[in-house]
């Protein structure tokens, strides 16, 4: 059989197979073949009148027992659509189409494409997608088990973040080539009493008579040096020691800071235990008021733990925080202490809100600015006396330190909570007399008690 007897031309293949009408099945699929595993050849009616197979791996397959059914049974159910839009579509041009018919032990995927074969008749070729199932099983398993090694990682890595923030050592880690710090723990922070360490070099988060010995340390690191002692900004002597780890992407240095207890002097610590054991609540903080230590006081004022208000902001725990902190550093900017400044801080749990005195007092420890914080509750019993901006100068001190609409908001805040205030004063707590007086509805006065917290709410004369 040749191209002059059959019309057939091998190299245009969307060309219709028409002449091959008269020819038996197999001459016909013979040539179709080379290019198919399996061919149908199917009725007008989609019943499978004949097949034939490609290759002999399709033979122990139960797809002997396909001829007399209809081609849209042997599928799968959500496959029978495609069956169904070849059958009833315009073959022309022919595209494949993948399907998965079934079988007793699972599915066998084949793409077909459908042409014509004569008059009422379809030949079905198909090519078996059986080793791209098979690849593309491998692939989905692959991504599973990058998946789970991801995870794992991800899971070793929260380990160690939990690790490295929960442990009482100050530990760094350090880049070997450069000596900047890669990332520091809590308690390395604490020591060292900075806000943030990572990006700057090691050195220079020490004094500087002992910047000179931690250079020399960290040359010397890749032969596991000795400890060396070094002078904190702060004054404090402790020993530094650094380790040379092997990582995946290279090496680091982990640095360690260890304080001696006989590295403070006595004074010192009879210093720090006082401060520990005073009644009233005190606050150390940095130049941006983030606290670097506190006292049991302050954290019983708080009702929370001492790990949540290390190195927060202090105005993290105040009431009305910008007026407040704006005016707290306003004052400490210019006269360097503050004194009897009344204000609120947040407690923790259900605990509301507490009205405190707070005195400060501003102090250079060598080049670092350090703010101290003393606050002492105020009774209930005493009407708090809340310092307020009272002149121009005390609330254009307020400039730089807050957005002007922050200033006139906050302000406007704080005089209308001291107008309720002396309205209340002024009517013994007469609520009804107190709304007439400040020229509003009772709803109103209600509501803005409500929004200041002022007033037994729970007792109301509604």
């Amino acid at each position: 059989m040749d191209a002059s007897t059959t019309g057939f031309k091998p190299q245009n293949r969307a060309a219709p197979l028409t002449a091959l009408a008269d020819l038996p099945f197999a001459a016909m699929v013979q040539g179709l073949l080379a290019m198919a595993d399996i061919a149908l050849l199917i009725d007008s009616g989609g019943v499978i009148l004949d097949l034939a197979l490609g290759f002999a791996e399709m033979a122990p397959l139960p797809v002997t027992a396909w001829p007399g059914r209809p081609w849209r049974d042997t599928v799968v159910a959500d496959n029978r659509g495609k069956i169904d839009a070849m059958l009833a579509g315009d073959p022309e041009p022919a595209r494949w189409r993948l399907v998965n018919h079934s079988l007793d032990d699972g599915e066998l995927p084949i793409r077909y494409r459908l042409l014509p074969a004569g008059p009422g008749h379809w030949l079905a070729i198909g090519q078996d997608q059986r080793h791209l199932a098979s690849q593309q099983q491998r692939l989905i398993a692959a991504q599973q088990a990058m998946e789970r090694d991801t995870l794992q990682l991800r899971q070793a890595e929260a380990r160690y973040r939990l690790l490295f923030a929960a442990t009482s050592e100050a530990v760094l880690i350090v880049d070997p080539a450069e000596g900047t710090v890669l990332d520091a723990n809590p308690a390395a922070l604490r020591l060292i009493g900075s806000g943030g360490a990572v990006g700057l070099g090691l050195a220079t988060l020490v004094h500087p008579d002992s910047r000179a010995t931690v250079g020399r340390l960290l040359a010397q690191a890749v032969d596991q040096a000795s400890p060396v002692r070094v002078r904190l900004p702060g004054g404090d002597n402790c020993l530094l020691s650094v380790a040379t780890v092997q990582q995946d992407w290279g090496q680091v240095l982990l640095a360690r800071l260890r304080v001696q207890p006989g590295d403070r002097q006595p004074a010192q610590r009879r210093l720090d235990d006082l401060l520990e054991r005073m009644p009233d609540a005190f606050v150390l903080t940095d130049a941006d008021l983030r606290i670097l230590a506190c006292n049991q006081a302050f954290i019983d004022l708080l009702h929370k733990p001492r790990g949540a208000v290390i190195r927060t902001p202090l105005n993290a725990h105040f009431g009305q925080p910008g007026m407040d902190v704006a005016l707290l550093a306003a004052e400490l900017a210019g006269d360097g202490r503050v004194q009897r400044f009344v204000t609120t801080v947040r407690r923790g749990g259900d605990a509301g809100e507490c009205a405190v005195s707070v005195a400060a007092v501003s102090a250079r420890d060598g080049a670092v600015m350090r703010h101290g914080f003393s606050l002492q509750a105020v009774s209930a019993s005493v009407p708090p006396l809340r310092q307020t901006p009272r002149s121009v100068e005390q609330l254009t001190s307020l400039v730089g330190h807050m957005a002007l609409k922050d200033i006139v908001r906050e302000s406007t805040d704080l005089i209308e909570r001291l107008c309720i205030e002396a309205a209340l004063q002024q009517t013994g707590d007469n609520r009804a007399s107190a709304a007439e007086m400040l020229g509003l509805s009772r709803q109103s006065l209600y509501a803005k008690l409500h929004r200041h917290h002022l007033g037994n709410l729970d007792h109301s004369d509604e």
